[in-house]
């Protein structure tokens, strides 16, 4: 389990919620659900009275640590040797832009790409202007 949880290789911390606050809540009626057995559509179902883009940024964050963590158990199986290509099956290569160091879409091996997917991932969820941490913040 060192391995997996290598806060260097594999391992992003979980964005938290204040306790306390309106997004906690939130995540914690998103949490109930979701490990209640309950019907899927019901459980991400918007909460009466709750801003949507609130609702909508929690369970993003939710995902995220999941994916991450699942990601995080298979990654060193996933090498550039046994992984030279991101595909989605053989029909679908995903290549990587960012405009910054990859201008055009870039053919790279799947930890490669994974890599910078989540690193821009967690940038999308800890930029202020995206995803604000205090509730009733205006979106740009």
């Amino acid at each position: 389990l060192k391995q997996v949880f290598n806060k260097d290789k594999t391992f992003r911390p979980k964005r938290k919620f204040e306790p306390g606050t309106q997004r906690f809540e939130l995540h914690k009626r998103a949490q109930a659900s979701l490990n209640s057995g309950v019907d899927l559509k019901a459980a991400v179902q918007l909460p009466n009275g709750e801003n949507l883009n609130d609702w909508v940024a929690v369970h993003v964050v939710d995902f995220f640590n999941r994916i991450n963590l699942i990601y995080g158990t298979i990654c060193e199986f996933c090498t550039k040797k046994t992984c030279p290509v991101m595909s989605g099956g053989p029909k679908y290569e995903y290549r990587w832009q960012d405009d910054m160091k990859y201008k055009k879409p870039t053919a790279l091996p799947a930890p490669q790409y994974m890599n910078l997917l989540m690193d821009w991932i967690e940038l999308q969820i800890n930029n202020e202007s995206v995803f604000p941490t205090n509730v009733g913040k205006s979106r740009e």
